[in-house]
């Protein structure tokens, strides 16, 4: 079989990597609130049918990021304040519990990644760029999946954090600069506690600067009668 003759089942693209791409593409505001995702469009980028679009977003839709609409079609969906003060209020009790859940040995690799991780929050100081911001919020997101060893539990947090995500991600384009130096704090005392082989202390980190966070959104993005 040649090259041009690939099914749909051999094509590298599978509902999980579509709907993995679709999913960050949101948090990181490529398809911001309000955007129409056309079926069409999504499986001639992808090179499939329609059917594994249609399940990549169905399975996006039980996040509630997403939404169909009577003569629109499929939508990002804007969260309500109320909605994001429930994303925050679940992931501030979650994080704990990537300590006293978890197992997961500390390589050096993930101190590489780590370290990797702060010299470029570091950088950041200097080019002050808002997609690398979030780029590195999400790898660090991506690390602290893979320290929980509790397979329920890192499914909960992972979809606390995509719910989250596309809202805190707007606050570096508000706040700017002031972001970064609670970034960098975040990522070097994970570092210390890394280093420690210690997940109880990552998870408390993990708990503080969630919170820190959440207070920013309500700062920047909510108005002075929502708390």
């Amino acid at each position: 079989m040649n090259a041009n003759s690939l099914t749909i089942e051999e094509t590298p693209h599978t509902v999980q990597s579509i709907h993995d791409a679709i999913l960050e593409r949101i948090c990181l505001l490529d398809f911001h609130p309000g955007q129409q995702l056309k079926e069409a469009d999504l499986a001639a980028e992808f090179g499939v049918s329609r059917t594994p679009i249609r399940d990549a977003l169905s399975r996006i839709t039980h996040l509630n990021l997403i939404e169909t609409r009577n003569g629109v079609g499929t939508v990002v969906k804007e969260l309500s304040n109320q909605k994001i003060a429930d994303v925050y209020t679940t992931r501030l009790e979650l994080a704990p519990l990537i300590g006293t859940l978890s197992t997961t040995e500390i390589t050096p690799v993930h101190l590489d990644r780590i370290q990797d991780l702060i010299l470029r929050a570091k950088n950041l100081e200097v080019e002050k760029n808002s997609r690398s911001y979030v780029l590195i919020n999400h790898e660090l997101h991506q690390l602290l999946c893979d320290l929980i060893s509790n397979s329920v539990l890192r499914s909960f947090w992972r979809q606390a954090y995509y719910q989250a995500a596309s809202v805190w991600y707007r606050i570096f384009d508000i706040a700017g600069e002031d972001s970064i130096p609670s970034l960098i704090n975040e990522l070097t005392e994970l570092q210390s506690a890394l280093k420690n082989q210690d997940l109880i202390a990552v998870g408390h980190i993990q708990r503080i600067y969630i919170g820190y966070g959440y207070t920013r959104i309500q700062q920047y993005l909510f108005d002075n009668k929502t708390k």
